[in-house]
């Protein structure tokens, strides 16, 4: 019997030469438009570089918080507007965003806020001082080293300076500057770069009747680029006569944040001191049990391998300059104490498994986080999508 379903010879090659004709025409279009978009990103770019050497010539800083939020805000919505995700569309403009911010920040990096300034680094062989000192070359400042064999030159060393940064261990830090301040200009700044900064600030102001502001960069020396990143600043004496060196700061991508010394080493004993101490217990735990680490993975969660990565990031570093960071004041040290007992405030619900007291005290919690509690879930979500790509 004839089967009438049958399609006459040759069909399926016809069929098959104008699919590959269509999906060749569909790719030859997608291709167009790639280079389109390649075309506007480079057009874009320029555009940033014309607005990097505007802020270059007035001293304004690359990074704009609320003119990026509402770019972001009005990229979402035409981005709905148009039937597309719009955490798609943020994510791709974070993206061009922080490229943007690099291009200006590089071009800023290299233009000095007061080109005929002369800075001295104490310390300026440590971390943090190779650091400052790269980056104030970078931008074509005369920059001189001050180590503890060369105080024989103080003097020469100091002559004519207008900036001089003390970057040494916490424990030395008043001693030098102590030493340091008699043989500095009047005019000159003093600052510092510790993370304590009630002591330090004190010090300088004893020290030298000059213009004094304490600094505390937020970010480690293997940070490639200050783009973002968190300086807190502490004035002392005539913030004013400081402003060009915040502004260098800020022209380098740093988000400046201003502080009372006071107010700072009360922050920085949550931010840093109890959570690094935190981790350093975790990290304790596991290594007193012989935790298999690496079988524990293959079972974890993607927030469990987040977790377990900031601690392992930990141990990865200096513990000398986590132990000045945690141990560095008696005030740190009461607060990790407070911390210790708050433990054993918990003991009588462990030893009884009282899981209402846990879920009270729980809501209690919960309650006093407030609106927090969604921001961190929006965050910490967006972090295990991204772990979950990368591993």
């Amino acid at each position: 019997m004839e089967n009438n379903h049958l399609k006459p010879a040759g069909s399926f090659e016809t069929d098959k030469e104008d699919f590959e004709q269509q999906l060749e025409a569909f790719g030859c279009r997608i291709d167009e438009i790639d280079r389109q978009i390649v075309s506007l990103l480079t057009e874009r770019l320029h555009e940033v570089e014309q607005i990097a050497s505007l802020k270059s010539t007035h001293n304004l800083p690359g990074y704009h918080p609320a003119r990026e939020e509402d770019l972001i805000s009005n990229r979402r919505r035409q981005g709905l507007d148009a039937g597309l995700d719009a955490d798609f569309i943020e994510e791709l403009y974070r993206l061009i965003l922080r490229n943007s911010r690099k291009e200006q920040v590089s071009k800023l990096a290299g233009r000095p806020v007061r080109s005929d300034a002369v800075i001295l680094i104490v310390g300026g062989s440590g971390s943090m001082g190779r650091y400052f000192r790269q980056s104030f070359s970078d931008a074509g400042y005369t920059v001189r080293i001050l180590e503890r064999n060369d105080w024989n030159r103080v003097d020469r060393l100091s002559d004519g300076v207008n900036l001089a940064i003390v970057g040494v261990p916490i424990e030395n830090t008043a001693e030098v500057i102590e030493q340091l301040g008699p043989h500095l200009p009047p005019d000159c700044i003093l600052a510092d770069i510790t993370s304590v900064k009630t002591p330090p600030v004190q010090a300088m102001l004893n020290a030298h009747p000059g213009p004094v502001v304490g600094m505390h960069p937020l970010f480690g020396p293997s940070t490639s680029s200050m783009d973002k990143q968190i300086i807190v600043v502490t004035p002392g004496r005539d913030y004013e006569s400081c402003r060009w060196f915040i502004d260098q700061l800020a022209a380098w991508g740093g988000i400046i944040v201003k502080a009372s010394p006071e107010e700072h080493d009360d922050i920085m004993g949550v931010v840093q001191t109890l959570r690094h101490f935190a981790t350093f217990t975790f990290g304790q735990f596991l290594a007193r049990k012989r935790i298999d680490l690496h079988r524990t993975l293959e079972f974890s969660s993607p927030i469990y391998r987040l977790e377990l990565g900031m601690v392992g990031r930990l141990f990865a570093q200096d513990p000398a300059l986590y132990s000045e960071i945690i141990l560095a004041s008696p005030e740190r040290r009461k607060l990790l104490k407070d911390y210790m007992a708050s433990f054993n405030d918990n003991l009588d619900m462990i030893e009884k498994g009282d899981k209402a007291i846990f879920c009270s005290e729980f809501q209690k919690i919960a309650e006093w986080f407030g609106s927090f509690s969604e921001q961190a879930m929006r965050e910490s979500t967006y972090l295990i999508d991204k772990l979950i790509e990368r591993f």
